[in-house]
């Protein structure tokens, strides 16, 4: 009976993202989801006409955080790997202009509302840190996303 396993020598390899840092980066995003899904839920449910603004940047970071996470997780893919990469930027220009705004014009954060306010003070600069190390781990990691197959074109 003949062996259908591919044998070693002909199997695909195998790309090991998920090890060392990205497990860590993975899990820090999945916390910072969480706590941002968490604060906007009360913040709008409870005060939303208090600051409306800042309360919608709050579920906005919080929805980023979610698909940085999952982006990050299946990003051995060429598709989900653009896709961490466009949260994740969009993640460091949040924290950016949310941060620079949060100082320049207090009066529109009067709460401390968002998870971004003062560059992420109220969560030890961890949203400001956390995008520069994603960034860092895709760019080191971009080699190991399988280019997509190119299909040969018929001779008709």
């Amino acid at each position: 009976m003949p062996d259908t396993a591919p044998s070693p020598a002909t199997a695909p390899p195998a790309t090991r993202r998920m090890t060392g840092v990205a497990r860590v980066l993975v899990v820090v995003y999945a916390i910072m989801a969480l706590a941002a899904t968490g604060r906007s839920f009360v913040q709008i449910v409870r005060e939303f006409d208090e600051a409306p603004v800042a309360y919608s940047l709050s579920a906005l970071a919080a929805v980023v955080y979610i698909l940085a996470t999952v982006a990050l997780v299946k990003s051995a893919s060429t598709g989900w790997f653009v896709i961490a990469w466009i949260a994740i930027v969009f993640e460091l220009v949040g924290v950016l202009v949310v941060g620079t705004l949060s100082l320049v014009l207090p009066e529109l954060f009067a709460h401390d509302a968002t998870v971004w306010s003062g560059f992420g003070y109220g969560y030890i600069w961890v949203p400001l840190i956390l995008p520069l190390i994603g960034l860092w781990w895709l760019i080191t990691h971009r080699n190991a996303v399988p280019v997509p197959e190119t299909m040969e074109r018929s001779s008709w």
